[in-house]
């Protein structure tokens, strides 16, 4: 195997099971060019019944092969039943080899490693969260599996690079013609924003749903023009588990310093002033910096035009209260934002190609101003990793984390200084997730370290009173604390490649050695 050192010095492989591969080569050397890809042109006839009476119906209705390519979308997250149900079914039938096209998999989806082990599922190209991820990292897929951002994702489909022969919608509601939606509904998950790649460009498209309502359903995300089969169940998932557990504002005293740093950070910058715009997401530190903003705001008579990403209650009553415009939306945390989506306004969806892909002509994540960010490891030379721990476990994908990055003004990232006796900061992260050439900020408890590149920033805050620090020192310094942890051992396999959003590729992960 012959290998290409990329733009960030990692060794990428010249060809992988076939496929040739392009070396990551800075994250805005490609310039576009060429034609999108399309799907088949379908036909609609007077009578036409969609309508089938079981999944077993209408796997075989769209003719599912061997060795196909079949997609989900995960807005009911760690709630979802669908994932599961569909490849039970095809199990039975008794198809092989097939590509799994998830946007993602939570611990709900373990299932699916009895299925990978009888050879159900040949390959996967999407966030693997939990089991599935730990069981890819001692080797346990056939092949070698890819990660993709959120832009990254539908980038793939529309370039060609990825044919989804079937795509299967959960939905919370349906007509009997395919018109679908999030937000009505036992079920309900709000935007179905993921999944609208999958219904635009797949060869046929199921939509599974356990409320059944009838025509025409009115909203509707998914549009009965790309639908072919609907089919009702009794419980697409579990209400229970498709919010997240984790939309609460921070209590850990470390962690609240650092929204706060990062919160007086943003405040001191040039881009806090009316009509700036940022990206929240559902962690503590996130809420807490959201929350503080809010604070600020309120007090200086400051108003944003929008907020992008994952919204929550917090994010809905910004926008109750005046104090932003528009919130776009492609997934939301709790029911409050459910109930937000279905009734605002000015709460709207935003499709992935819209949100984050390189190749179009504007994704959203452009207009952001700031953006702040988690991590597992970030290093000197500001390179984040979010897909592996510092053992080298899958335990995350990228969503839109290397999109914001690449788009913001200011990309923040807001984490701990260690956690659990490990160190974040790195000499060079276990795997590159997001290029430091995107990244502009790092926020942790014992400081703010800017990158050099951003020679604007450093003159900016030359005179701050907020602790900027040589990210350098800070490293040192916690490695006092928590000594320098060994690295993990791996095996020569290629197990995962971690994809650029432009396509080429940025790192690869190799098995664990135990």
């Amino acid at each position: 195997m012959k290998f290409t050192k990329n733009a960030v010095g990692r060794l990428i492989p010249d060809e992988i099971e076939g496929r040739k591969l392009r070396p990551f080569q800075g994250a805005f050397v490609d310039n576009g060019g060429g034609k999108r890809t399309a799907p088949p042109i379908p036909v609609s006839k007077p009578g036409d019944k969609k309508l089938l009476s079981s999944l077993k119906e209408a796997i075989e209705a769209v003719g599912l092969k061997d060795g196909m390519t079949i997609s989900f979308h995960h807005h009911l997250r760690n709630g979802d039943f669908v994932v599961n149900m569909v490849v039970d079914e095809i199990a039975r039938m008794g198809i092989k080899g097939l590509t799994l096209f998830p946007s993602a998999l939570f611990p709900v989806h373990k299932p699916l490693i009895e299925h990978i082990k009888s050879g159900v599922i040949r390959n996967i190209q999407g966030s693997m969260n939990g089991p599935v991820g730990r069981f890819v990292s001692y080797g346990g897929l056939p092949t070698v599996a890819v990660l993709r951002t959120h832009g990254g994702r539908v980038r793939a489909v529309e370039d060609g690079d990825v044919h989804i022969d079937v795509a299967f919608i959960a939905a919370p509601s349906s007509d009997d013609y395919g018109n679908a939606n999030g937000v009505d509904g036992p079920s309900a998950c709000g935007p179905l924003a993921y999944s609208a790649i999958d219904w635009q460009y797949a060869d046929k498209v199921v939509v599974i749903t356990d409320n059944l309502l009838p025509y025409p359903l009115v909203p509707f995300s998914v549009p009965a023009t790309h639908v072919d089969y609907v089919v009702k169940v009794d419980q697409i998932g579990d209400p229970g588990l498709i919010v997240s557990g984790t939309t609460r504002i921070t209590r850990s005293p470390t962690r609240l310093k650092i929204a706060q740093m990062a919160a007086q950070f943003i405040k001191e910058s040039s881009y806090f002033k009316n009509g700036f715009s940022f990206q929240t997401g559902a962690g503590g530190i996130s809420l807490a910096i959201t929350k503080i903003l809010a604070d600020v705001m309120r007090k200086e008579k400051i108003k944003a035009r929008f907020i992008n990403g994952g919204v929550t209650k917090y994010a809905v009553e910004m926008l109750h209260e005046g104090l932003i415009d528009v919130l776009y939306d492609g997934q939301v945390f709790d029911t409050e934002a459910i109930e937000s989506f279905k009734n605002d306004l000015y709460h709207v969806e935003t499709p992935m190609t819209m949100y984050a892909n390189y190749h179009s002509k504007g994704c959203l994540v452009n207009r952001q101003d700031i953006g702040f960010l988690g991590a597992t490891e970030i290093d000197v030379d500001f390179n984040v990793n979010v897909n592996t721990h510092s053992d080298g476990i899958l335990l995350h994908g990228i969503g839109g984390h290397t999109d914001v990055a690449a788009g913001a003004k200011l990309a923040m990232i807001v984490v701990p200084s260690y956690r659990n006796r490990v160190p974040i900061i790195k000499d060079k992260v276990t795997t590159i997730s997001t290029p430091g050439e995107t990244i502009d900020v790092m926020v942790c408890e014992r400081g703010i370290a800017i990158n050099p590149r951003r020679k604007d920033l450093i003159e900016h805050f030359k005179n701050s009173k907020l602790p900027i620090r040589n990210i350098q020192d800070i490293k040192k310094e916690v490695e006092g604390i928590t000594g320098v942890p060994e690295k993990p051992k791996f095996k020569d396999r290629i197990i995962t490649l971690i994809e650029y959003r432009d396509g080429t590729i940025l790192d690869v992960v190799r098995e664990i050695d135990e």
